[in-house]
């Protein structure tokens, strides 16, 4: 499995994470303006509030540029709240000749939420949006006169006149994002469709060895190479699949792509012996033709069932247990084999290990990375290796990087192996390559008869 991007990257387009930065510097900037003007009349309870304003904007800046972007915008929304709320009370009272504005500016933080919320739904954000909103009604329908700074009139006017106009100015920029990031969001949907059928996908395959690094089988992990994105990353594009609804129809094409491979590879005599790795998504296990599917693939490809396997992650234990068993139970009649990838990265995996019919375990790459830095977690794996073992599973370690690595592993029991240390994810005919260069060599065996000779 690919490593994860960080979330400043793969929950926050960079024009976005623009927007807020340079928004921030905006509110930082207004806030600075009306601090040296309060100071100059003396005002110094309003320049008390305005520097408050210039320290929150300098504050969400600094967090938005170190990537800190949720909890920025949460606590830079709640200051403004505060902010706004303050001076609305003790500041910007309305008079007979100016009304009262910095209420406005509480509509361009609940808009700033609304976007946020698309994002990354929590029950904070809309709590800070629905505060936001009983503010901005409060202060918009009741006079709440208690002035603390009494401003001159042609400050005053001049004020209201500025500062209704940032706000509206602030608020339509706002929905411009709003609808910029419902079209990407929308068009990412389209690009999807249209990268299948486009044929902008494509399948690398990673090897997994034995213990003496021959090549047993491969995974096939999915790329997508749009013409305007780039290369995109899976953890970008497979979390945006699923929710658009396209799961499914991608997992079929891998699906189908990978077992045409396998059907290759059985027509050649150094491929038979490999085995090929897909990995199936929750959506995708639980559709009600998945079996079909799978069936129907099989036959159309003439790829051998004995030589697939599904891999699943632990997501399918939040389903319907039952209907998994069910389900997985009709594939093994098949022949086809049933692993379950990042074992031990949820909290129900050994509970429900023996139930699944399952044949293989895939230990994480977070386990095999805390395995020789630490005894604990050394022994932690060794466990894990040795349940496996007693339930008649294979297991396979991934994210191997080092010889030490490889060493403690097998030294713990375990037989199979994937990861940069044997070699990265390689297109089909790099991989075929690698297949046919393995072949030629000797084996161990024969090379040690050699020498003796």
């Amino acid at each position: 499995m690919p490593n994860p991007t960080p979330v400043h990257i793969s929950q926050y387009s960079k024009r976005t994470a623009v927007a807020y930065r340079y928004g921030s510097l905006a509110i930082a900037g207004i806030g600075l303006i009306w601090a040296v003007i309060f100071a100059a009349m003396g005002a110094w309870v309003g320049v008390a509030m305005e520097v408050a304003v210039f320290a929150t904007g300098l504050v969400i800046y600094q967090l938005n540029l170190r990537g800190h972007n949720t909890f920025g915008i949460l606590a830079g929304q709640a200051a403004l709240i505060a902010i706004a709320t303050t001076m609305g009370l003790f500041l910007d009272v309305p008079t007979a000749t100016a009304p009262r504005v910095s209420h406005l500016y509480l509509l361009v933080v609940a808009a700033l939420g609304y976007l946020n919320y698309q994002r990354e739904k929590s029950r904070a954000q809309l709590a800070l949006i629905g505060l936001c909103l009983m503010a901005f009604i409060v202060l918009a329908s009741a006079p709440l006169t208690s002035p603390q700074v009494v401003m001159p009139e042609m400050v005053r006017s001049a004020g209201t006149w500025i500062n209704t106009t940032i706000a509206t100015a602030m608020l339509a920029a706002c929905i411009h994002a709003m609808q910029a990031e419902f079209v990407r969001k929308d068009k990412f949907g389209r690009d999807l469709m249209a990268g299948l059928w486009n044929n902008e996908f494509q399948l690398v395959y990673q090897p997994q060895v034995d213990l003496s690094h021959a090549t047993i089988g491969a995974e096939a992990l999915l790329r997508w190479n749009n013409p305007q994105r780039g290369s995109v990353s899976p953890m970008e594009f497979i979390p945006q699949a699923e929710k658009f609804g396209l799961m499914v129809a991608i997992g079929s094409w891998v699906l189908e792509k990978g077992c045409y491979t396998l059907a290759e590879w059985g027509k050649d005599r150094h491929f038979q012996h490999l085995r090929l790795s897909i990995n199936v998504s929750a959506s995708q296990l639980m559709h009600e033709d998945f079996e079909v599917l799978v069936g129907n693939t099989l036959v159309k490809t003439g790829a051998d069932p004995q030589r697939l396997i599904l891999e699943l992650t632990e997501s399918v234990l939040v389903t319907d247990m039952e209907l998994v068993i069910t389900k997985l139970n009709r594939l093994r009649e098949m022949g086809i084999t049933i692993s379950l990838d990042d074992f031990g990265t949820g909290f129900s995996a050994l509970s429900y290990l023996r139930r699944l019919p399952i044949q293989q375990i895939k230990i994480d790459r977070g386990f095999v990375q805390d395995a020789v830095r630490t005894p604990r977690s050394a022994s932690l794996v060794g466990n894990v290796i040795r349940i496996g073992l007693d339930l008649d599973q294979d297991v396979l370690a991934e994210g191997v990087e080092t010889t030490e690595q490889h060493a403690l592993l097998a030294k713990l029991g375990c037989t199979q192996f994937q990861g940069y240390l044997y070699d990265k994810p390689m297109a089909l005919p790099d991989f075929e390559k690698r297949i046919e260069n393995e072949a030629q060599r000797p084996s161990p065996k024969i090379a040690a008869l050699g020498r003796v000779g």
